[in-house]
């Protein structure tokens, strides 16, 4: 079948919240992707970040099939094999006290968020159903009813009303707004280390080392959301070390499991976690044996193969040569590692064409808030793979 005969049947009988590139994908490999025709394209988004360690690692997919053959799924009304052990390693390789662990990304959000509620009542005496969370203007941390809620985002926010009280907006990377914001109400302070879907939009050095102090000072958690930003992504573990802080939550996910299984958790100190008891959360899946099984091995592969080193050293190479692109549409270069944003001047006409000519030249990307290119390639790639794709990236930008 060609891809028009896939991209028909997504539209027939699909939902359209999605605007995919017209490109049918059915095999990947490092960062390489194949699609129905047998075209084959660099992938350069890792699908969110989560094919951190590239396409079908072997050793993850070898350790699916070897626990798939196992067993698969408990719940948490019994106990298995592979959860104590996930939680020792995510805790020895992260300096946590506890782990939570759920499915997405906005599960682990939507988790945090009662956690540390629970917290101020319990143990901060905010007065019941008074609790306050601070989040930062133009955020991403899911998609959920409560979680949208506190989006700034018109698109995330309209017609799905309303919403969960009890957040308050300030401005990314303002530590004077977080310091007025803050009342005996607030129970934390959740935020993004870089904000990856505003376009990689990272905070002024020191930001993150100032927003712990201030929460140190006035008894609020600091919540990081890593889901994008951790596991290697930023050239660290997790980007909270670039400042050499330790938030008290920390939310991990989509490379969790190198992107063979929905894997999220919740990084916490004990004080927070412990005021959670049985009954009071909980999920079906969450911790279930194959999760974590894929999740060891994920955590592993990075940590052996030196894919957290290789986006460092890659990563500054790869911005490198896109900042000496010469081209009057591109505005700014900015990252941190392999997660690296490329915003274009209004004038130019929007991201998406870009997108779609460097896919007709084996490239893909997406963009983002309409005039921004992420470009988020596998820990994995090889300085000859990013000469590669800049030779398409330049071609591309000076064609347009």
């Amino acid at each position: 079948m060609d891809q028009q005969y896939y991209i028909n049947l997504e539209d027939e009988f699909g939902a359209h919240n999605y605007k995919p590139l017209d490109v049918v994908l059915n095999r990947g490999e490092g960062v390489w992707v194949w699609d129905v025709e047998g075209n084959k394209y660099m992938d350069c988004l890792s699908a969110y970040s989560a094919v951190n360690q590239g396409h079908c690692h072997p050793k993850i997919m070898n350790t699916m099939i070897e626990q798939a053959r196992k067993l698969t799924l408990t719940s948490r009304a019994f106990r298995n094999d592979q959860l104590g052990l996930l939680y020792k390693d995510i805790c020895e390789l992260t300096n946590s006290h506890k782990v939570l662990p759920m499915n997405s990304g906005a599960e682990a959000v939507e988790t945090v968020i009662k956690a540390v509620r629970k917290w101020g009542y319990k143990v901060k005496g905010v007065p019941r159903d008074q609790a306050e969370i601070i989040v930062c203007e133009n955020n991403f941390h899911g998609r959920t009813i409560t979680i949208v809620g506190f989006s700034t985002d018109k698109n995330s926010r309209e017609g799905f009303g309303p919403f969960t009280p009890g957040f308050k907006i300030i401005p990314f990377g303002d530590v004077d707004a977080l310091e007025a914001a803050i009342t005996p109400n607030t129970v934390a302070f959740m935020v993004e280390p870089i904000q990856g879907e505003a376009g990689v939009v990272i905070p002024p050095a020191g930001f993150l080392r100032e927003a712990k102090s201030i929460c140190e000072k006035n008894n609020v958690v600091l919540i990081l959301d890593e889901i994008q930003t951790g596991l290697g992504r930023t050239g660290k573990l997790l980007a909270e070390e670039h400042e050499n802080i330790e938030a008290d939550l920390t939310l991990i996910g989509k490379a969790l499991s190198g992107g063979f299984y929905p894997v999220s958790a919740v990084l916490s100190n004990k004080e927070v976690m412990d005021v959670l008891r049985p009954g009071e959360h909980g999920s079906t899946f969450g911790g279930n044996p194959l999760a974590c099984a894929v999740a060891r091995t994920a955590l592993k592969v990075l940590v052996e193969e030196n894919m957290i080193e290789n986006s460092a050293v890659m990563g500054k190479y790869f911005k490198s040569r896109l900042s000496q692109i010469k081209s009057p549409d591109i505005k700014e270069v900015r990252g941190m590692g392999l997660m690296i944003g490329v915003e274009l001047f209004q004038e130019a006409g929007g991201g998406r064409k870009y997108c779609e000519a460097l896919m007709n030249q084996g490239l893909l990307c997406k963009e983002t808030h309409e005039n921004i290119i992420r470009f988020t390639p596998p820990l994995v790639i090889t300085k000859e793979e990013i000469d590669w794709a800049m030779e398409r990236i330049e071609h591309v930008f000076s064609a347009n």
